[in-house]
């Protein structure tokens, strides 16, 4: 029942997920965080198979530094977004990974931006987008809400809407979410929304 989700605003781009760890009918943890800073401004939140989110989020991040280590200058958002495509696309025909991405970043030329990229490679730009159970009543909230040049308290009231809305409505609804911010100062965990906390592990 994974709930990823993002949105364009003013001068920055947000991104939301749910924290579950879930096999089956078991939950493992809840405090996964599936939003991966993959750069200095730039944020990779992914939905899907665990092991294909987790080894495919890490090989685009370390590609990523590799290409500015080599370059000297960092991968625009938007080139970011392409090489993550054509490697799901190249994948796709081989081996696929069962891993749904948003790509948030900013870029001091284009501002911020948004790309959709799901599992069968495909890629668009977006203004907002979600993955997951739970984009049946983000993606209806924020098609309600949302508009261009939104503020970043603005954008934050939405995602606690959505959030709100999914808990409710959801009949296995993820208990907690992260929420990360990308703007000119960079990337950023902006807050946890958690009703459920992991208990600590009792010593031997």
């Amino acid at each position: 029942m994974e709930c990823v989700f993002g949105l364009v605003g003013n001068d920055f781009a947000v991104v939301a997920a749910d924290t579950s760890a879930v096999h089956s009918i078991l939950v493992h943890k809840s405090n996964e965080d599936k939003i991966m800073i993959l750069d200095s401004h730039k944020l990779i939140a992914a939905s899907g198979e665990s092991g294909d989110r987790v080894q495919f989020t890490e090989y685009i991040q370390k590609n990523v530094a590799l290409y500015q280590f080599r370059n000297g200058i960092p991968l625009t958002t938007a080139a970011a977004a392409n090489f993550t495509r054509g490697e799901l696309a190249t994948a796709l025909r081989k081996n696929p990974y069962f891993v749904n991405i948003l790509l948030a970043g900013y870029d001091k030329e284009t501002g911020p931006s948004l790309y959709y990229i799901d599992y069968i490679a495909t890629l668009h730009k977006v203004d907002k987008g979600a993955f997951g159970y739970g984009s049946y009543f983000s993606l209806a909230m924020m098609d309600r809400h949302y508009h261009s040049g939104m503020t970043v308290e603005e954008a934050i009231d939405l995602v606690d809407k959505c959030i709100v809305e999914i808990r409710s409505r959801l009949v296995v609804a993820p208990p907690n979410f992260v929420i990360k911010i990308v703007d000119k100062d960079g990337a950023k965990e902006y807050a946890w929304r958690e009703s459920v906390k992991d208990a600590a592990v009792a010593s031997a």
